[in-house]
């Protein structure tokens, strides 16, 4: 039997992610409109943290998809499937009776 804690940290670390994904979008439309400076350290840290964290899955979708122009769609599409992961980690919690 699986421990009904490692399906609530599986979740709550899908959560997170989101979280990242979503601040990497955000920050790319700060950099990209020049609200934001990559010549500030500390505004250059966070961006490749960021890119560091989330381009492991991007890459691949972003390689995947056709050219859409300047438009990026792959974020959109990641965080369809990592919503998809959550309901299937709720469904197989509720399946297993936990």
């Amino acid at each position: 039997m699986i421990p009904m804690p490692v399906f609530s940290l599986i979740d709550m670390i899908l959560d997170l992610y989101i979280f990242v994904i979503i601040a990497m979008v955000i920050m790319s439309w700060l950099i990209g409109f020049n609200v934001i400076n990559r010549h500030n350290q500390i505004v250059d840290m966070i961006w490749r943290t960021l890119v560091a964290l989330t381009e492991p899955l991007l890459g691949p979708i972003r390689r995947a998809m056709p050219n859409m122009g300047g438009l990026d769609l792959s974020p959109l599409i990641l965080l369809f499937g990592i919503y998809f992961l959550q309901m299937m980690n709720q469904w197989i919690a509720l399946r297993i009776g936990v």
